[in-house]
């Protein structure tokens, strides 16, 4: 169950950030940051994958929290320090010369 809203919250994590870049570019970086989005988690699985199955116990911890769930949560972490850098954070506003 933990792997299912992981998972949903990656779909819409996505959906946001597409509309984002698509309101406020164009509909290029909004699949740009799609294709970033899958990388990030794509990448970050595999890697985190091998760190979980090294830490978690041969049955996992518990029959809803094994080594793909602790994998998954590991994962979480590092993205939303990316999702927040990359498209939480608003462009800075210039000041207009007095």
């Amino acid at each position: 169950m933990i792997e299912v809203l992981i998972f949903h919250l990656h779909v819409v994590a996505a959906l946001y950030a597409f509309t984002k870049r698509w309101q406020e570019a164009n509909i290029k970086e909004s699949i740009l940051a799609l294709g970033l989005i899958g990388l990030v988690f794509t990448i970050g699985w595999a890697i985190t994958g091998s760190i979980a199955k090294l830490i978690t116990p041969q049955g996992g911890f518990t029959t809803w929290f094994t080594a793909d769930t602790m994998s998954l949560v590991l994962l979480v972490v590092p993205e939303i320090f990316l999702f927040r850098l990359f498209f939480l954070r608003t462009a800075p506003k210039t000041q207009s010369p007095s």
